[in-house]
């Protein structure tokens, strides 16, 4: 009797997400005045796209072909920080406040990833990105705290 070869899963929804992050990281770095927060953002674009490509091979595995989309929900916030953003006198705050909920989904699709059976070099991979992601949902959320 073999064993059941386990098929990757949800790896393309994660890279959806880290996609639309760094698009969303790259325009906030235009956007926020402090010069720490632009170093920050540059590290954790670095961070996002080493994921990205480490994650690929398992997308083509996944779906066939390299997954290059964002998630419409990354979209959709970055829209409403660039509205928020003309009406607001804090840019910086507003950038680190949505970006702190980019962290948040980014978390979310990594966990619901690894709810599911993924073959052992997916899982031990997606553990390495989700220990990434918390470092970076927590320096986030302490910076929200901070600007607040």
């Amino acid at each position: 009797m073999q064993a059941e070869i386990k098929q990757v899963e949800k790896v393309t929804d994660i890279i959806k997400v880290l996609n639309g992050g760094i698009s969303f990281y790259e325009e906030a770095l235009e956007k926020v005045d402090s010069q720490s927060l632009k170093t920050m953002f540059g590290r954790l674009i670095l961070q996002k796209r080493h994921a990205v490509a480490m994650l690929q091979p398992f997308a083509i595995e996944e779906q066939g072909e390299v997954e290059k989309d964002t998630a419409i929900t990354i979209d959709i916030r970055k829209l409403y920080t660039k509205l928020l953003g003309a009406m607001s006198s804090d840019t910086d705050h507003t950038y680190v406040e949505q970006l702190e909920e980019v962290e948040d989904k980014t978390l979310e699709v990594i966990r619901d990833a690894l709810e599911h059976e993924q073959p052992l070099a997916v899982k031990q991979l997606l553990l390495g990105v989700l220990k990434d992601a918390k470092m970076s949902h927590d320096e986030m959320k302490t910076l929200q705290e901070l600007t607040s």
